[in-house]
């Protein structure tokens, strides 16, 4: 008769990516693992597989609880573009406070440690990036249809330079202690949209 399991999964997940947002991929070890999520080495590899595995559920999960919100605020019925700067001063507002500001973003992070050498978080980060862009891209196809965007922006590359702004914000966000670069960045992209 199999065992029942004596934690909850799910909570375990959420523990987990909350130490590998916060510590990164190399520096979070097993036994750091075993430790936070406070269950044994045997039963995370049961549950999760190993390591990398487990960080990959914890990406996904990362990305799962973020983007119905964003979503919601893209797809908004009526004019488009206030969903677009909210959006894009949300990420602001997130890179420059708050109590996980200098966690940064799990995905930027991912970019950066991992997606160099890993092909499977590679690909996470192009999805959760080519999603972000799609959102912004269809906000900005609506707003150009309804006459809110300038007919000679393009609603693509516009959605590129928002979506690497968005990201570098975060980079810059987690290491500097100037909240201003990056409002001030924000603010200045947004003219892109007048």
């Amino acid at each position: 008769m199999a065992r029942t399991k004596e934690f909850d999964p799910d909570a375990a997940l959420q523990s987990a990516l909350e130490l590998f947002w916060r510590c990164g991929y190399e520096a979070t070890s097993m036994a750091g693992l075993v430790e936070h999520l406070g269950i044994g080495r045997a039963s995370i590899y049961a549950t999760f597989g190993n390591k990398h595995e487990l960080y990959l559920k914890a990406l996904d999960r990362y990305g799962e609880a973020r983007d119905p919100a964003l979503l919601a605020e893209l797809s908004r019925p009526g004019p488009a573009l206030p969903g677009v700067r909210a959006v894009v001063r949300q990420f602001a507002a997130e890179a420059t406070g708050g109590d996980t500001r200098s966690y940064g973003c799990f995905v930027t992070n991912t970019a950066a440690e991992l997606a160099p050498h890993d092909g499977a978080a590679a690909r996470r980060v192009e999805l959760s990036w080519a999603y972000l862009e799609t959102l912004l891209h269809s906000a900005l196809v609506r707003a150009a249809g309804s006459g809110e965007l300038a007919a000679d922006r393009d609603p693509r590359a516009l959605a590129r330079t928002l979506l690497v702004l968005m990201q570098g914000m975060r980079v810059v966000g987690k290491a500097s202690d100037d909240p201003a670069r990056v409002r001030d960045a924000a603010e200045l992209a947004l003219t892109l949209l007048a």
